[in-house]
């Protein structure tokens, strides 16, 4: 068996037999206790009472005999139960004299969480082609909608709060949630179905941490801004979900996976009128 460039042979012997010692228990001495002999030169140790360990020195440095060494001294004694001592005895008593038992615990990973930031931006939002988003008769839906001037009472005013992200956002997107000012709705990207869908959800509790896996981590969306004032809006929750409009009137807000125009919804929007109004 070789173990850090030695041949190992371990065999039973009278106990009365008595040999040389491999190592010095001098802590100041470099040299073996071997009697000087050629370069192939073989050591006995009288290691535990029936047991004789032969070793042939190969070409190494002193690193590998003071692995032998130290790995000598932490051997347990231990007699065979037969006269028989093969390589798989061998290796069994190797292992439990030399190896050591560690126990290693699991750390439980913690639960990524979004914590609200100080500023709060109040703003009214509208598409890349200057739909205003509004709601409804007070449904739990948002449309899309070209006002005349001296509609502008429809249009819903948004109070954009920013989150600070976990983990660094490699895409340089803000994660926010945009409720309905002077209300307790907020939208929330929400799978209905077998996709995700756009709703108002209404929230009594505050907001101040939003952790991943809790009822409210579909309220949070990364904000991008892509050039020319424009932003999108994807959601946290359901990545490659985009907050979208149609190309006509009075169509619903709703979500989408494509960002380009040909997928027939629009995903850029502007901010206007921004306000601040807590920092």
């Amino acid at each position: 068996m070789a173990l850090d460039g030695y041949d190992i042979t371990l065999a039973c012997y009278d106990s009365s037999e008595t040999d040389s010692a491999i190592y010095s228990d001098s802590a100041e001495s470099d040299e073996m206790d071997c009697p000087d002999v050629p370069a192939a030169m073989r050591c006995q140790c009288n290691m535990h009472e029936g047991i004789k360990l032969e070793m042939w020195r190969h070409s190494s440095g002193m690193k590998s005999v003071v692995n032998i060494v130290i790995a000598l001294k932490r051997m347990k004694p231990m007699k065979p139960k037969s006269s028989k001592f093969g390589k798989a005895e061998a290796l069994n008593f190797f292992r439990d004299s030399v190896i050591q038992e560690r126990r290693m615990n699991r750390i439980a990973a913690s639960t990524p969480s979004y914590t609200k930031q100080s500023k709060v931006l109040q703003c009214n939002v509208c598409d890349q082609f200057k739909k205003n988003l509004v709601q409804s008769g007070g449904s739990a839906q948002l449309m899309a909608v070209t006002l005349r001037d001296g509609n502008n009472q429809y249009k819903v005013q948004f109070s954009l709060s920013t989150y600070a992200s976990p983990t660094p956002n490699p895409n340089a997107s803000q994660p926010v949630c945009l409720a309905i000012s002077s209300s307790n709705f907020y939208l929330a990207c929400t799978m209905v179905g077998s996709s995700p869908h756009l709703t108002l959800k209404e929230i009594t509790g505050t907001l101040n941490t939003i952790k991943v896996g809790d009822s409210n981590d579909n309220l949070l969306f990364f904000k991008k801004e892509t050039g020319m004032a424009n932003n999108t809006f994807e959601s946290v929750k359901y990545p490659g979900w985009f907050i979208s409009t149609a190309y006509e009137d009075y169509e619903p807000v709703e979500m989408c996976q494509m960002t380009s125009t040909a997928s027939g919804r629009i995903t850029n929007f502007t901010l206007e009128k921004k306000q601040v109004i807590q920092s």
